[in-house]
């Protein structure tokens, strides 16, 4: 399970004019003859987005104006496909809901934790449920004594399937590595990840496009 929202995209104008610094040609670029639409998001001219599919095919030296478009979203997501993610440390930025403070906050409950593919008739489903009991009397138990040994049961009990969010900045550089690392993947998180950055306002004329 994933859920991602409150996308906000930012920085075209500023990485168009930077694009065109390295041969001043700015005369040419015809983004800006485009008033930008009712979400804030900069119409890109036909001069400017072939530059910039030139920049981005010629590797990630020539295509630096990609980090100058920056992104931010919220997103909730199991820890272990937070594990994963975390490999793309350069270029991201992360606030995180705190395990650490806040996990014996509220009642677990099944809606916590990502389950999708475990089911009542195999015996997964109600072993997770079990577990969520575990959790929730050892979660009682600290809130009762505040002794740390409860604490310390909830987190290292605490299953991989546990939903976490955390709200993160990045840039379209970062999820064009991402888009083309991942979208294979084996996790289904990863191909709906894969889907938002298609649907980003140029995500596929410019992130998901294809080196040859």
């Amino acid at each position: 399970m994933i859920k991602i929202e409150n996308i906000e995209v930012f920085g075209w104008e500023a990485a168009i004019r930077g694009m065109r610094n390295p041969m001043n040609s700015w005369d040419k670029s015809d983004s800006f003859e485009f008033p930008p639409d009712e979400d804030g998001i900069l119409w890109i001219g036909s001069n400017d987005l072939k530059l910039m599919q030139s920049l981005i095919r010629a590797g990630t030296d020539h295509s630096k104006f990609m980090r100058m478009i920056d992104v931010t979203m919220d997103i909730t997501a199991p820890l272990y496909w937070w594990k994963e993610f975390d490999t793309y440390k350069v270029g991201t930025v992360a606030n995180s809901c705190s395990t650490m403070h806040k996990i014996h906050s509220k009642e677990f409950t099944l809606e916590d934790f990502s389950h999708e593919h475990l089911f009542t008739d195999d015996e997964s489903l109600p072993f997770l449920n079990h577990l969520i009991s575990g959790l929730n009397f050892y979660r009682n138990k600290y809130i009762e004594t505040k002794d740390k040994k409860y604490w310390w049961k909830i987190i290292q009990l605490l299953p991989s399937s546990y939903n976490q969010k955390r709200t993160i900045q990045l840039n379209y550089q970062v999820l064009r590595n991402i888009y083309f690392s991942r979208r294979n993947h084996k996790l289904d998180e990863w191909h709906d990840f894969c889907s938002i950055i298609e649907e980003l306002p140029y995500g596929k004329e410019l992130i998901c496009l294809e080196d040859k």
